[in-house]
């Protein structure tokens, strides 16, 4: 049987200050596992905390390195609800959102690796479609999956898929669940789980206004042609959706957890003028018995993530927002045992 024991202090260092929807990544380079936390929100939840900051924390250092800043295309540097992924030495960085001044958003199609010995960016081949609060999966070691996630002014449908070896970009089958921003997903193997997230809702007699959706699918990539997916749909864990859980896969089986049952704006207020509160769930999903586990709560409750990073069998939240919407720099570890 599988349980989750929460750890109360981490033990690995806490952030240099407060971060949230902060894209994070897991390195590794001549068997040095690094830890990287690129861009997303001060602790004053402002458009001008909107930052562009990068730090790394070498696996063993008593604490995380200031990094140079992530370039940029667009005028306004900083970005939130970016994706990063880690495939071997290198990071890769997707998207985000600018925010200026009037609240006005804008979706960046910039692509960065980022060497972490040489703290140097390399610009890659832009994203097709340009979309932030999206999920990015790698597979083989060579492709890149960001599955949905905003675009501007909706939310897409899209699996986009940048082949590491080549630079280019590739059109993936559709993502058949409702489109979404904010949701969560892990692979293992060639299955890909993904759970909730926001849609965007038409009205009558308003202007458009966002929900969450309770939905999980089970996407598994054709081993002969990595751009066919088959979709499926999963039964959810509890049919309560969360927002901006942190998530990642783990001895074969995927692991979600935190986020808010409340969809809200950057600064932590729902969308429905409510503060969100942070969620101490923790979901299981085993691929060979193909169910769901709810398993014990954590002890911290914690949202607003952009990943779940792993490292020799403990799980970490990297920064994000306590239950009272307060940005965080805990480094918050729990540790899985079978």
């Amino acid at each position: 049987m599988t349980f989750l024991i929460s750890v109360t202090l981490a033990v690995l260092p806490m952030l240099p200050e407060p971060v949230a929807n902060n894209a994070v990544a897991k390195i590794v380079v001549k068997n040095q596992p690094y830890f990287l936390s690129f861009m997303g929100l001060g602790e004053n939840k402002q458009y001008t905390d909107v930052h562009n900051k990068v730090w790394a924390l070498k696996i063993g250092d008593e604490q995380w390195q200031p990094k140079s800043a992530v370039p940029s295309s667009l005028l306004i540097k900083g970005r939130l609800a970016s994706a990063a992924v880690g495939v071997g030495e290198y990071a890769y960085v997707f998207g985000g959102y600018t925010v200026a001044e009037d609240h006005t958003e804008v979706s960046s199609p910039d692509v960065y690796r980022y060497d972490v010995i040489k703290d140097t960016y390399t610009h890659l081949a832009s994203m097709p479609v340009p979309v932030d609060d999206s999920v990015a999966l790698s597979y083989k070691a060579r492709y890149i999956y960001l599955i949905s996630g905003w675009h501007n002014d909706g939310n897409v449908n899209l699996v986009q898929v940048y082949d590491t070896q080549n630079n280019t970009w590739q059109q993936a089958s559709p993502f058949l669940g409702e489109p979404v921003f904010g949701q969560a997903a892990a692979i293992s193997g060639n299955t890909i789980v993904i759970c909730d997230g926001v849609k965007t809702q038409a009205n009558p007699d308003s202007r458009r206004s966002f929900t969450d959706i309770a939905q999980c699918l089970k996407g598994t990539i054709d081993k002969a042609n990595p751009f066919r997916i088959d979709w499926r749909t999963l039964p959810h864990p509890t049919g309560k959706a969360h927002y901006r859980m942190a998530a990642t896969s783990y001895n074969g089986d995927i692991y979600m957890m935190a986020g808010s049952n409340n969809p809200y704006n950057y600064d932590g207020i729902g969308y429905d003028g409510k503060p969100a509160p942070a969620s101490n769930h923790v979901w299981r999903f085993s691929l060979e018995a193909n169910k769901w586990q709810v398993l014990s709560t954590l002890e911290l409750a914690s949202m607003d993530h952009r990943g779940l990073l792993e490292h020799q069998g403990v799980l970490y939240r990297i920064g994000g927002m306590n239950n009272k919407q307060q940005v965080s720099d805990n480094v918050l570890g729990f540790e899985v045992l079978n």
